[in-house]
């Protein structure tokens, strides 16, 4: 059988751990303080790509990740200079990776030929996003295993907007009118409002379930917006989307 599955994987809180931005954070305001601010500048990120989506405005996500720290900053009474703040951002773009990540990287290697391409589909920039595949120490030795890198930079929308994940399927070739090749793209993401994104134009999604809480997401009704499948653990994704491609769909 031809190699005909794309499997594009989510990079924040998906490959990369957005957790571990508390570390460096706490070296400026203590442990649990970082930890509040950490979660805050994530929420915050996301919040702002979605309400720019809404308001039909476009900065890239470099730009928001910024203005998110400067928010979350500002909701604990806290600040750090111009320098400071430019190294939280350079640490943004080597975070590192869930443990999961390196043996799902080698279980690609040796997997059957039914995945045609492996790539990273990200709201960061090609420069965020490359910056870090080099500098994560956990993802770099691993480079090679993806073959590109898809941003919605490209179409200055962000997920979970149509338009992006029509991207990733046109730039492999699958026209977002055919229903048959968009189920050949299969999104792996550890974020519910991604997998439902990629569920409502017809992709296939794996949902990564890593807390074992089960799907709880109420956006969209019917069984069609959820994950195609739940894993604990990226380590079961290729025997996922095998057995899929082998007809045990």
């Amino acid at each position: 059988m031809a190699p005909r599955i794309v499997l594009a994987f989510d990079a924040y809180g998906t490959l990369l751990s957005t957790e571990s931005i508390a570390k460096k954070l706490s070296s400026h305001f203590g442990e649990e303080k970082a930890k509040t601010i950490a979660k805050a500048w994530r929420t915050l990120q996301l919040e702002y790509t979605w309400r720019a989506n809404s308001m039909g405005v476009y900065h890239n996500f470099s730009r928001y990740t910024k203005r998110a720290l400067s928010n979350a900053l500002a909701e604990s009474e806290v600040s750090l200079n111009d320098g400071q703040t430019d190294e939280m951002m350079k640490a943004y773009d080597s975070l590192t990776t869930f443990p999961d990540v390196p043996s799902m990287l080698e279980k690609i290697k040796s997997a059957p030929n039914v995945i045609s391409k492996t790539v990273i589909f990200s709201n960061g920039t090609h420069a965020m996003v490359s910056s870090s595949v080099k500098n994560s120490p956990d993802l770099s030795p691993y480079a090679s295993a993806f073959d590109e890198i898809v941003s919605v930079d490209d179409v200055r929308k962000f997920k979970p907007a149509p338009e992006t994940y029509h991207h990733l399927a046109e730039k492999f070739g699958k026209s977002a009118e055919n229903k048959e090749e968009m189920g050949e793209v299969w999104l792996v993401s550890g974020n519910p409002f991604d997998v439902v994104g990629a569920r409502a134009v017809g992709m296939n999604a794996i949902w990564v379930d890593r807390a074992g809480n089960g799907w709880q997401d109420a956006l969209m009704p019917g069984s069609w917006s959820g994950p195609t499948e739940i894993v604990r653990s990226l380590e079961e994704v290729v025997d996922v989307v095998v057995k899929w491609a082998e007809g045990g769909k």
